[in-house]
C-alpha cells in the first residue's frame, strides 16, 4: 500500500496477501480496519455484495441475496478484502435473513464504531415470497441517532419494480 505510513494502514494484512484462505464458516475475526482519513467530514461509503448466500437454519437450503452496507465512518474503516472474506463465511451459516442483517451490522459497529450505519438485505424469493430486512443504527447521543430513526420509518417509502426475482 503506498501512499500511507504504518500507521495509517492499520490492521490491513488480507490486501494483497495472495495466501489467504477462504473462511468456511461465520469468523468476524476476519474483519480489519484502517484509519479514516476525513474523520472531521460526515460522507457516506456504501458496499454492494450482489452474491452473497447463507443456509436456512431449518431446511440447510442456500439463500442467496444482494447485501447494501452503507455507513458514515468516524475513526476507523472497514478493509474492503477483509468484508468479503467476512461476507465469504457465511455461505456456510444457517440463519434466517433477517438474523444475518443484524449479525453483519452488529459485526461492524463492534468493529468500527461508526457514526451511522444500515444493512439491507435483498434476498431471491423461496416458496414465491422474497424477504428484505432492513436495519440501522445511529450513534446515541449524536444526530446520527435521530437520522437512522427518520431512515427506518422511511426506508421503503418507493420500492423499486420486482420482476425478475
Amino acid at each position: 500500500m503506498t501512499g500511507r505510513t504504518d500507521s495509517e494502514k492499520g490492521t490491513i494484512s488480507l490486501l494483497g496477501n495472495k495466501n489467504v484462505k477462504y473462511p468456511t464458516d461465520y469468523d468476524p475475526s476476519v474483519l480489519e480496519t484502517f484509519p479514516n482519513k476525513h474523520p472531521d467530514r460526515d460522507y457516506f461509503v456504501k458496499f454492494n455484495c450482489p452474491e452473497f448466500t447463507s443456509l436456512c437454519p431449518i431446511t440447510g437450503q442456500p439463500d442467496f441475496a444482494a447485501i447494501y452496507i452503507s455507513y458514515v465512518p468516524a475513526e476507523r474503516m472497514v478493509e474492503s478484502k477483509s468484508l468479503k472474506l467476512y461476507m465469504f463465511g457465511f455461505r456456510n451459516h444457517g440463519d434466517f435473513h433477517e438474523d444475518c442483517v443484524n449479525i453483519i451490522m452488529n459485526d461492524l459497529i463492534k468493529l468500527m464504531d461508526p457514526k451511522y450505519i444500515e444493512v439491507w438485505g435483498k434476498f431471491l424469493p423461496r416458496g414465491g415470497i422474497s424477504i428484505d430486512p432492513y436495519c440501522n443504527y445511529g450513534k446515541p447521543g449524536t444526530k446520527w441517532e435521530q437520522v437512522a430513526w427518520d431512515r427506518l420509518t422511511h426506508h421503503d417509502l418507493y420500492p423499486e419494480s420486482i420482476d425478475n426475482r
